[in-house]
């Protein structure tokens, strides 16, 4: 019985040391961190288990059920290292189907950006804002500075848009209301000439025709159209055109621009949710009434 408990410390020991030495050399030549701690917590784990085996062949607590042992601690394994398994799962199914590659503009859990680098475990994203997201404190689809790691398993549990791999050109609208009494017919047009002249509409039609090719999707409309809405304060005007995706923001201001500084010289006014109250002040008996 001593022997066997001297023996045991001994395991220990060597276990720690092993461990600490082997979780070193492991992570000797990685050089992003989260990549460094899971390995190291990998490589520490092995030891474990390597240490647990060879306790259960020194005292033999299960003897002659060998595969009963292997079986627990496979499944503590698992347990253990389950965020590890369902990242490097997540890196592979990214690889085979072809979810996204380095470059692509994506959006996943809530982040959205370019692509920078795919490792076994983390997808690394540079953030782009949103005028949607009121966190973010960009209100385009530009770069805001932070680089955001997001682990491989979420593609099995979150949606995963993007918005570069087959068409690389994203539908966008410019709505603006027009009060009933202004000429909106002339808004319209003013909108449609001005989308036309700006959507991206050759490119994009011949990217769907790449896509019609790999895919069995309906032919998509390319071509610039002004939408009209009734609403009860105003008639809403929305022009849809394509624009590529990493242009978007620089596109629209340029459309909304030319279409503000058409409607000044026609003299069209963009509707708006304000009221103009003129207050006369009281007239005395044998004044009159200012003109």
């Amino acid at each position: 019985m001593s022997g066997r408990l001297a023996t045991s410390v001994v395991l220990v020991v060597l276990t720690v040391l092993v461990a600490v030495l082997a979780g070193r050399l492991a992570t000797m030549r990685v050089e992003d961190t989260t990549n460094r701690y899971y390995l190291r917590k990998a490589v520490h784990y092995l030891c474990v288990v390597a240490l647990l085996l060879a306790l259960a062949l020194l005292w033999r607590p299960f003897a002659g059920r060998v595969g009963v042992v292997v079986g627990l601690l496979a499944a503590g394994l698992a347990l253990a290292m389950q965020e590890v398994i369902g990242a490097f799962a997540g890196w592979i199914s990214i690889l085979a189907g072809r979810q996204f590659r380095v470059g692509d503009r994506i959006q996943m859990c809530g982040v959205r950006g370019d692509v920078l680098d795919i490792t076994p475990l983390r997808t690394r994203i540079l953030e782009s804002g949103s005028s949607s997201d009121p966190e973010s404190w960009i209100r385009g689809r530009q770069y805001t500075g932070r680089v955001v790691s997001l682990s491989n398993r979420f593609v099995f549990t979150a949606p995963v848009y993007n918005s570069s791999t087959v068409l690389d050109h994203l539908w966008e609208e410019l709505t603006l209301p027009i009060p009933y009494q202004a000429d909106w017919h002339l808004a319209e047009r003013i909108l449609r000439e001005e989308a036309e002249a700006i959507s991206s509409t050759t490119e994009a039609r011949r990217a769907i025709e790449q896509m019609r090719h790999r895919y069995p999707v309906a032919e998509a409309e390319v071509d610039p159209r002004v939408f009209i809405r009734a609403t009860p304060n105003w008639v809403e005007l929305s022009a849809r055109f394509v624009v590529p995706v990493r242009a978007a923001r620089h596109v629209k201001d340029q459309v909304t621009r030319r279409v503000l500084d058409r409607f000044a010289e026609h003299g069209l006014r963009v509707a708006s949710v304000t009221q103009d109250i003129t207050i006369h002040p009281p007239t005395t008996p044998g004044t009159s009434a200012p003109g």
